[in-house]
């Protein structure tokens, strides 16, 4: 293996090493306009290598597998101006057995591919020749090799594919955006539910519904809930608790949600889109429970932030990303969430992730989509309407969690996970 050579070489003159090398070969389709855009394939080799020499931390890349010699000496140089080293690279750990790997996706070619993209367009525009419709699907495999200086060896082979559809409707001045899709690593996908998905989107969106500005309860689809997550995901993230700045820093075990929610962080799940055995700094994957029935559980930590706050990295690599969060279901169906509600929202997506201090909870965001809840139905898509609120009240304020859940990953989605649809008391809704 390549990352044995780089540890070797770089011994000569380090006391630690660590090298990870990731190669991968990606057949992609895209259509857009009611047109194929692009049919390509590319291939990519990157290595990443890190050394400790005199307790201070050296990293290079390459994407040149024959500049090996190269890469070593780029590490050894940095680490003579690298920061301290306040950890140890890990020992040789026993992986758990996982599902990343679906042979079948090798023979799909893109003319295949093409057929996909193709079927779920014809959907949509069967449901409405007016849209402009568009789709992506995109195959991956890759293989991830990591080695370091303590003996620790480890090789995964993956696949995913990724796919969706979706489209733009313009009537006038308004334009209407809205899509759906699947990520995970596994082949079996079903595009008709895929198409079938996107098109409720624009179904639910045919009337423009005016709403007051106030406070009332929001509802939030799975892929919607990124307003709340994206501030519990830099909360619980350990650099931003080793350095103070997260808000969450001092509630280990303590209260933070409503008593009916709990999340895990799963990298273990069968083809899940960020299941893996190892993360890239050769620390095994384990289960982490981020909130238990509205308690804190635990923070995220890399090699180098727990090294600094005396713990034990939590498998989640040198960007501490979260792998597969799960959010465990409630007890109400989606439907009667709504029918129980005589005025509120339905939020789906949002335009950006707007203004405010995410990490503080504080978010003021404008919506891409969203619908009108009105005495128990969905009335129609509203326009031009702000969420603001803090993110952390919202989580104490849960008054419902869905029994359906659904996977939010793939195309256009920023984390990927096993979520239920959660409604919120009372949030600040702004019209105008």
């Amino acid at each position: 293996m390549i990352v044995q050579q780089i540890v070797q070489k770089a011994l000569q003159k380090a006391q630690a090493v660590q090298a990870v090398m990731l190669t991968q070969e990606t057949s992609a389709v895209d259509f857009e306009n009611d047109r194929l855009k692009s049919a390509e394939s590319s291939q990519r080799t990157q290595i990443d290598v890190k050394v400790i020499v005199d307790g201070k931390v050296g990293t290079s890349s390459t994407t040149d597998p024959q500049d090996l010699e190269g890469v070593v000496n780029r590490a050894l140089e940095a680490a003579e101006f690298g920061s301290p080293a306040h950890f140890e690279l890990p020992d040789a750990q026993a992986l758990e057995p996982v599902k990343i790997f679906d042979p079948s996706l090798l023979p799909l070619e893109k003319p295949e591919m093409i057929r996909m993209g193709q079927q779920m367009m014809d959907m949509v525009k069967t449901y409405n020749p007016e849209i402009l419709a568009g789709a992506s699907i995109n195959k991956t495999v890759y293989k991830v090799e990591y080695a370091n200086s303590r003996g620790a060896e480890y090789s995964a082979d993956h696949t995913e594919f990724n796919v969706g559809t979706g489209g733009q409707l313009v009537r006038g001045t308004d334009i209407l955006f809205a899509g759906h899709g699947v990520g995970q690593k596994k082949r079996a996908v079903d595009t008709e539910e895929i198409a079938a998905q996107a098109i409720e989107y624009f179904r639910m969106a045919e009337q423009i519904a005016p709403i007051e500005s106030g406070e009332m309860p929001v509802i939030f689809t799975p892929r919607g809930l990124i307003a709340l997550l994206l501030s519990l995901g830099l909360a619980v993230d350990g650099k931003s608790v080793y350095l103070g700045a997260s808000p969450l820093r001092d509630k280990l075990g303590q209260q933070i949600a409503s008593p009916s929610l709990t999340i895990l962080d799963d990298p273990f799940i069968e083809y899940g889109p960020r299941t893996s055995a190892f993360d890239n700094e050769g620390v095994a994957r384990k289960i982490t429970p981020l909130i238990e029935n509205g308690v804190l559980r635990n923070f995220i930590y890399d090699l180098d932030t727990a090294g600094r706050a005396g713990v034990k990295p939590t498998g989640h690599g040198s960007t501490r990303n979260l792998t597969n969060l799960v959010i465990n279901p409630g007890n109400i169906p989606y439907e009667t969430m709504i029918r129980n509600t005589s005025k509120g929202l339905l939020v789906h997506e949002f335009l950006g992730l707007g203004q405010g201090n995410p990490i503080n909870g504080e978010f003021s965001v404008n919506l891409f989509l969203g619908y009108k809840i009105d005495n128990g139905k969905l009335v129609g898509r509203v326009k031009d309407v702000m969420l603001a609120g803090n993110a952390f009240e919202a989580l104490k304020d849960i008054t419902a969690i869905s029994k359906e859940r659904e996977w939010v990953s793939g195309p256009w989605a920023w984390f990927a996970g096993l979520i239920p649809y959660i409604q919120v008391g009372k949030l600040s809704v702004t019209a105008k």
